[in-house]
């Protein structure tokens, strides 16, 4: 794939091709937001090596 075939699709994507009404920022944020959480707390937590 060259980046001219890449570019219009991801233009497409970011002008709302891929927006659906159900799909909240504030939620997709929020959630993104406690995975992360939850995977920085899982990794200090097995962190014992010191």
């Amino acid at each position: 794939m060259t980046a001219h075939a890449v570019v219009p699709a991801l233009t497409t994507l970011a002008e709302g091709g891929g927006n659906h009404p159900s799909l909240s920022p504030y939620l997709t944020g929020g959630g993104a937001l406690v995975a992360l959480l939850l995977l920085l707390f899982v990794v200090t937590r097995f962190n014992r090596d010191r």
